[in-house]
């Protein structure tokens, strides 16, 4: 097992609030001394489905100290998904059913270990036991924070100088995620940094139930393709870990050269050493940028996907931006010819190269579509079922297009 200077100079790369590092230290020497692994809590709302690049910042963390031989916790928020986390929203988010998040959690499930080792993570669900809490234990919990200081939140506290609406179980929701720290023992909290008041939390009631308080630290939000925004699918600047290996390797490589080495810090599996070497071969001209580029896509393509996937897709890369070929393995799709003509937005979606009409109209309008090599700018245009077509979305989406009567 490493020394906890080496292990702390792992578990700090990439942080941002780390609450307290001397605290970490003392664990740290305990768990060498007594040859116990740390209990790390992460916990995850399950909102969404779809995971990408900026949700995996957070769980590479987790990974490190999977690394170093702690104990993962994996908190599938089960419970706390039917409250509606209020972190950063302007307005009451409504919860969800029950059935959204245990199908939402599954999909979690399946894409975290593509990550974290599943022979080494623990997952679990804080309805096992917040369901379990009695009014009295609610009560108790309430106690603990004042309205006061909950109103310090800045999210809060926008809505509260606006007039809008804040629920009372909303101010319930740090307290609920914070007692699921003391239901675990964690020893570590990790999230992002829009939860460090929440994980803060977690702190102070283990205090009031006699337990010695977590470390928190707080992982950064990753700027999207565009380098400036946060990676979000609403803006369009994302990586998906679910898309196809040649999606997942063309859009590493659009990025810029400078964004280049914050994924390298935050994603990669590379030493921080390592990082640096490539960085300075880079400045001084040794290494090209794009070779660099590459190497960070190939391992993201790898840890999703495999070596050969990754392989293939630098292939494809190469075919299509270096020589201006097509890909080698276009996918071919049938589809019903149930009239003379189709609209184009319409024909994307269900060629699968959007996921709607309207992603497929704004496709169009940003000149991003092309039939058989020619570009398409009419949102309106109808095209013929007559014939095959090659559809073409963005630089790294084709299909071919086969009509059947």
């Amino acid at each position: 097992m490493q020394t906890v200077a080496e292990q702390i100079a792992l578990i700090e790369r990439g942080t941002v609030d780390f609450h307290t590092k001397d605290e970490l230290a003392k664990k740290l020497e305990r768990s060498l001394a007594t040859n116990t692994p740390l209990q790390i809590k992460a916990g995850f709302d399950p909102t969404a489905p779809d995971l990408h690049l900026g949700h995996t910042v957070l769980i590479q963390k987790l990974r490190h100290f999977q690394q170093l031989g702690h104990k993962i916790s994996f908190l599938i928020g089960d419970f706390t998904g039917l409250i509606g986390d209020p972190s950063g929203k302007s307005e009451t988010r409504p919860p969800l059913t029950r059935e959204d998040v245990l199908r939402n959690a599954e999909t979690y499930k399946e894409q975290v270990f593509k990550i974290l080792d599943p022979e080494k993570t623990t997952v679990v669900f804080n309805s096992s036991w917040l369901e379990q809490l009695s009014p009295y234990d609610i009560i108790r919990l309430a106690s603990q924070l004042t309205v006061a200081r909950m109103l310090e939140r800045e999210d809060f506290k926008k809505r509260f100088e606006q007039n809008r609406p804040i629920s009372v179980h909303e101010f319930l929701y740090p307290l609920i995620q914070g007692y699921d720290s003391v239901a675990l023992k964690a020893d570590v909290e990790v999230g992002g940094t829009d939860q460090l008041f929440n994980l803060l939390m977690g702190r102070d009631l283990q205090r009031s139930w006699g337990q010695e308080a977590q470390v928190v630290l707080t992982t950064p939000l990753l700027e999207g393709l565009d380098g400036v925004n946060k990676m979000s699918k609403s803006l369009g600047n994302y990586i998906g870990i679910s898309e196809e290996p040649d999606s997942i390797f063309g859009k590493v490589m659009s990025i810029s050269d400078e964004l280049m080495f914050r994924y390298y810090e935050l994603l990669s599996d590379l030493s921080l050493a390592e990082i640096a070497d490539l960085k300075k071969n880079v400045k001084t001209g040794a290494l090209h940028p794009k070779a660099a580029k590459v190497q960070l896509a190939k391992e993201l393509v790898t840890r999703y996907y495999d070596a050969d996937k990754a392989e293939a897709a630098e292939r494809n890369f190469e075919q299509v931006f270096a020589r201006g070929e097509l890909p080698e393995d276009i996918e071919e799709v049938e589809l019903a010819a149930n009239a003379e003509s189709i609209w184009l937005p319409k024909l994307l979606q269900e060629a699968g190269l959007v996921k709607s009409s309207s992603e497929g109209r704004r496709m169009i309008e940003q000149q991003a579509v092309s039939i058989d090599g020619e570009k398409i700018t009419d949102t309106e245009a109808n095209i013929s079922t007559q014939q095959p077509l090659l559809l073409q979305v963005g630089k790294r989406r084709f299909c071919r297009v086969l009509f059947t009567r």
